[in-house]
């Protein structure tokens, strides 16, 4: 069997991979390493003989699918948090990564520690990937051929040892910080309630915005609802920014519920009638935005109330409803909720493509040149002070591309951005070649560290003393200091330790969009300073 697994590469893979994902899902003391397992079980794989593994290209091609895929599904909500006074919570994030930085360059001198295996507690303690394929990468680059093997899979060793502790450790943190401070992750029902959208009927009765134009209005009042159509004298029609409101009118309104009411309240009086069901003149369809033309327009550039006769209500972007404005923009895969005549529902559709097929495309020739514009900008040389030289490499270089082009959404014809599903498949294909190429290459040298002497141990403990003491500093700082709501700081801190594992677990307890949120918020920013700074360990300690 040994024989067979060590000839075949691709038996190997797959071994692997059927092997680790299951077991992945088995859950001890209610956590799941998730997709981390493919990385233990090619361990284990590796473990057994020096000649089982898999080649270089494998875990090479998987990273930067995975560390693409994330930056263009978070470009934009990550630039657009920072102009949102999001930068505090990345500074957060950054004092975080550099203060692990500081301590592990410290640990190295009291340890007597090799540099390699630093960069793997590093990594591993924050329990990043890229970070561990820089150092990877790094040392590749500076080690003589023949010992090449033997260096890499230093890091790997004390990535692997430090891993599982960096997801149970954040955990026992955040569960441990509830009960000290006494705050919650638990969201009220009413606090989620009102995260949700909803829609209602108001009767127009106050008399000082008869004749005034709704758009005018809306933006003067600051209105964060959309109107979708008016009943005037029997007819129906949309409810455009130039229509003047009349007294006795009755409207369509979506938003959160808070929003809802206070546009109301200031309007008139909520209505018994249920308009939204009213389909005479004017109906509603869900359709998917599939048209390659509409992708990364903004909707105040389409005009569609004007062009189209169109007003879009709601968008389901993945498992979230977005109430739209108008800066926002469409990707593949949305679901608008449209609201036109009855007769133009078809060409609507139309317009929009409504090809559910369309969100497992991929446009083979963004994603190439997004991914080589991404080597490279890895390739560049960056000379830093004190002589230091980094590369972001072929985790970092993709990973700045990406967030740009998810930012932009477009080029000219030019599309980068991904329909939702197809990213997460990709990324999630490319994050399990990575795991289970760095699990199999490196599993002969963790068996023999190990066995052979008390590193193992040492790697654990260090790991686990640098994972739990960030985590109650970031928390508490985020907590006292910035007053950052706990079921969202809980996510920022996932977000920081870039780990799926620790959101699920939060977003469990929370049952509320802010940990999600706070994950995307600060994700970018963790995952690239992770990058940055571990060349920069590996440099110092030459």
């Amino acid at each position: 069997m040994i024989k067979l697994l060590s000839e075949s590469s691709l038996l190997l893979l797959f071994v692997v991979l059927a092997v680790g994902a299951p077991l992945g899902k088995i859950k001890i003391a209610g956590v799941n390493l998730g997709i981390a397992s493919v990385l233990f079980t090619g361990l284990a794989f590796g473990a057994l003989s020096p000649d089982i593994k898999l080649p270089a290209i494998i875990y090479e091609i998987g990273l930067v699918l995975f560390i693409y895929c994330i930056g263009i599904s978070s470009g934009e909500q990550f630039f657009g948090n920072l102009r949102k006074k999001g930068w505090k919570e990345n500074i957060l994030t950054l004092g975080a990564v550099v203060l692990v930085f500081l301590v592990v360059l410290s640990i190295g001198s009291v340890f007597s520690l090799k540099a390699s295996h630093l960069a793997g507690l590093f990594a591993g303690s924050l329990t990043n990937t890229p970070a561990l394929a820089a150092s990877l990468e790094f040392i590749k680059g500076i080690t003589p051929a023949s010992l090449v093997e033997r260096a890499a899979a230093e890091p790997v060793v004390a990535y692997s040892v430090c891993y599982p502790m960096g997801v149970i450790g954040m955990i026992l943190s955040i569960v441990l910080f509830q009960r000290l401070f006494k705050t919650s992750l638990k969201t009220r029902t009413e606090v989620v309630d009102a995260e949700k959208l909803t829609n209602a009927t108001v009767e127009i009765t106050n008399p000082k915005i008869v004749g005034r134009a709704i758009g005018n209005l809306r933006r003067h009042q600051n209105m964060d609802v959309v109107f979708g159509r008016i009943k005037r004298n029997g007819s129906s029609f949309l409810a455009i920014d130039t229509v003047c409101f009349e007294l006795g009118d009755l409207m369509t309104i979506v938003g959160k519920a808070t929003e809802v009411q206070r546009a109301i309240d200031f309007l008139g009086k909520k209505s018994e009638t249920r308009l939204d069901m009213d389909h005479q003149q004017l109906d509603m369809r869900r359709v998917f935005v599939s048209n390659h033309d509409l992708i990364g327009q903004s909707l105040r550039d389409l005009n569609l109330p004007h062009t189209m006769g169109i007003i879009i209500t709601r968008i389901r972007r993945g498992d979230n409803d977005i109430l739209p404005t108008a800066e926002t923009t469409l990707q593949f895969g949305d679901r608008v909720r449209i609201l036109t005549g009855r007769e133009e529902l078809g060409e609507a559709s139309k317009f929009f493509g409504d090809s559910y097929a369309a969100q497992s495309e991929i446009d083979i020739l963004t994603l190439s040149l997004g991914v080589a514009a991404g080597f490279f900008l890895g390739m560049i040389p960056i000379p830093l002070p004190g002589g230091i030289l980094l590369k972001l490499g072929i985790a970092g270089g993709p990973l700045i591309v990406a967030l740009l082009l998810g930012a932009v959404n477009r080029v000219g014809k030019l599309v980068f951005v991904m329909p939702f599903s197809a990213n997460n498949t990709v990324r999630q294909l490319g994050l399990v070649l990575f795991l289970a190429g760095v699990g199999t290459r490196s599993g002969y040298a963790f068996r023999e560290t190990i066995t052979q002497g008390a590193d193992g141990v040492t790697f654990f403990v260090i790991g686990a003393a640098i994972t739990i003491s960030i985590a109650f500093l970031f928390l508490f700082v985020g907590h006292r200091f910035l007053k950052i709501p706990f079921p969202r700081l809980a996510g920022m801190l996932s977000g920081f330790q870039t780990q799926p594992a620790v959101l699920a677990f939060v977003n469990e307890q929370a049952k509320s969009e802010q940990p999600n949120i706070g994950y995307s918020s600060v994700f970018p920013i963790a995952t690239l300073s992770k990058i940055i700074f571990v060349q920069i360990l590996l440099t110092i300690l030459g």
